[in-house]
């Protein structure tokens, strides 16, 4: 998976863009259970942590790693602001948003942006786009 956080780096950077989302499903599953309670911990403890994960999220969509990203976008959503939130400030049927960040979930980059937006305001981010 892709989690190049600048302070938040863990042990895998640059595996974004597989090519089988069904080789990159069976990874996500294989990893799912422990890295939710982690995230769940990080994004309590430390307040930063929620806005690494949204800058990972935009990494991953830039670097073709739709499913990366989606499941990131659904661990922040849901260890924030929660999925009613969202779809209040979406505008978006609450099990609309959970099917589309799910692992088989297949959203519009409208939608993507859309909860992109919407998580960065509910959370008061504010991600930068720079050239590098």
């Amino acid at each position: 998976m892709c989690y190049s956080m600048g302070d938040y780096e863990t042990e895998k950077p640059g595996e974004c863009g597989m090519s089988s989302k069904t080789v990159q499903i069976e990874k996500i599953r294989a990893v799912t259970e422990p890295y939710q309670e982690l995230a769940r911990r990080r994004i309590e403890n430390e307040p930063g942590f929620a806005g690494a994960l949204l800058q990972e999220a935009v990494a991953c969509l830039l670097q073709n790693d739709v499913v990366t990203a989606q499941l990131l976008l659904r661990d922040i959503t849901k260890f924030t602001v929660g999925f009613p939130a969202l779809a209040g400030e979406t505008g978006i049927m609450e099990k609309s948003l959970m099917r589309m960040l799910s692992v088989k979930g297949n959203p519009q980059a409208k939608n993507l942006f859309t909860i992109i937006g919407a998580l960065q305001r509910l959370n008061g981010l504010q991600l930068k786009v720079r050239a590098v």
